[in-house]
Protein backbone atom coordinates (compact mmCIF):
# COMPACT_ATOMS: atom_id res chain seq x y z
CA UNK A 1 0.00 0.00 0.00
CA UNK A 2 2.76 2.58 0.23
CA UNK A 3 4.02 1.95 -2.58
CA UNK A 4 3.27 4.21 -5.94
CA UNK A 5 3.89 0.71 -8.33
CA UNK A 6 6.42 -2.21 -7.89
CA UNK A 7 9.68 -1.13 -8.93
CA UNK A 8 11.16 -4.68 -10.01
CA UNK A 9 8.92 -7.53 -11.47
CA UNK A 10 11.06 -10.85 -11.88
CA UNK A 11 14.29 -9.00 -12.11
CA UNK A 12 13.09 -6.41 -14.44
CA UNK A 13 12.94 -2.76 -13.42
CA UNK A 14 9.79 -0.98 -13.77
CA UNK A 15 10.55 2.71 -14.50
CA UNK A 16 7.05 3.96 -14.14
CA UNK A 17 3.77 3.16 -13.12
CA UNK A 18 1.87 2.27 -16.85
CA UNK A 19 5.13 -0.02 -17.34
CA UNK A 20 4.22 -2.93 -15.24
CA UNK A 21 0.44 -2.43 -16.18
CA UNK A 22 1.65 -3.19 -20.26
CA UNK A 23 0.22 -6.97 -19.65
CA UNK A 24 -3.46 -5.23 -19.61
CA UNK A 25 -3.12 -2.19 -21.67
CA UNK A 26 -3.29 -3.32 -24.79
CA UNK A 27 -7.18 -4.34 -23.97
CA UNK A 28 -7.73 -0.60 -22.97
CA UNK A 29 -6.50 0.52 -25.80
CA UNK A 30 -8.27 -1.56 -28.36
CA UNK A 31 -11.23 -0.41 -26.28
CA UNK A 32 -11.62 -3.66 -25.44
CA UNK A 33 -13.22 -4.50 -22.69
CA UNK A 34 -11.68 -7.45 -20.17
CA UNK A 35 -12.42 -8.93 -17.15
CA UNK A 36 -9.86 -10.73 -14.75
CA UNK A 37 -11.14 -13.87 -13.11
CA UNK A 38 -9.00 -16.30 -10.45
CA UNK A 39 -7.02 -18.87 -12.33
CA UNK A 40 -5.41 -20.73 -9.15
CA UNK A 41 -2.84 -20.98 -6.84
CA UNK A 42 0.97 -21.43 -7.62
CA UNK A 43 2.87 -24.01 -5.45
CA UNK A 44 3.17 -21.53 -2.31
CA UNK A 45 -0.30 -20.69 -2.30
CA UNK A 46 -0.01 -17.33 -4.29
CA UNK A 47 -2.95 -16.52 -6.00
CA UNK A 48 -2.99 -16.55 -10.05
CA UNK A 49 -5.07 -14.54 -12.61
CA UNK A 50 -6.91 -14.77 -16.22
CA UNK A 51 -7.97 -11.53 -18.45
CA UNK A 52 -10.51 -12.53 -20.62
CA UNK A 53 -10.78 -9.75 -23.54
CA UNK A 54 -13.68 -9.24 -25.31
CA UNK A 55 -14.21 -7.54 -28.59
CA UNK A 56 -15.37 -3.40 -28.48
CA UNK A 57 -18.88 -3.13 -27.74
CA UNK A 58 -18.73 -7.03 -26.21
CA UNK A 59 -18.78 -5.75 -22.08
CA UNK A 60 -21.89 -8.00 -21.66
CA UNK A 61 -20.52 -11.27 -23.28
CA UNK A 62 -17.22 -10.51 -21.18
CA UNK A 63 -19.11 -10.42 -17.91
CA UNK A 64 -21.51 -13.90 -18.88
CA UNK A 65 -18.29 -15.29 -19.28
CA UNK A 66 -15.91 -14.47 -16.28
CA UNK A 67 -19.57 -15.17 -14.30
CA UNK A 68 -19.85 -18.71 -15.88
CA UNK A 69 -16.13 -19.45 -15.77
CA UNK A 70 -16.41 -18.51 -12.20
CA UNK A 71 -19.38 -20.69 -11.22
CA UNK A 72 -17.47 -23.58 -12.68
CA UNK A 73 -14.26 -23.49 -10.32
CA UNK A 74 -13.73 -23.56 -7.36
CA UNK A 75 -10.95 -21.50 -6.22
CA UNK A 76 -10.15 -22.23 -2.84
CA UNK A 77 -6.41 -22.95 -1.64
CA UNK A 78 -5.46 -26.66 -1.74
CA UNK A 79 -8.74 -27.69 -4.04
CA UNK A 80 -8.21 -30.49 -6.20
Amino acid sequence: AEWHWPKEIAGRTMDSYHRWLEVCSYATLGACPAAAVPAGFDGRGLAMGLQLIAPPRADLAVLRAALRYEELMDWQPGAA
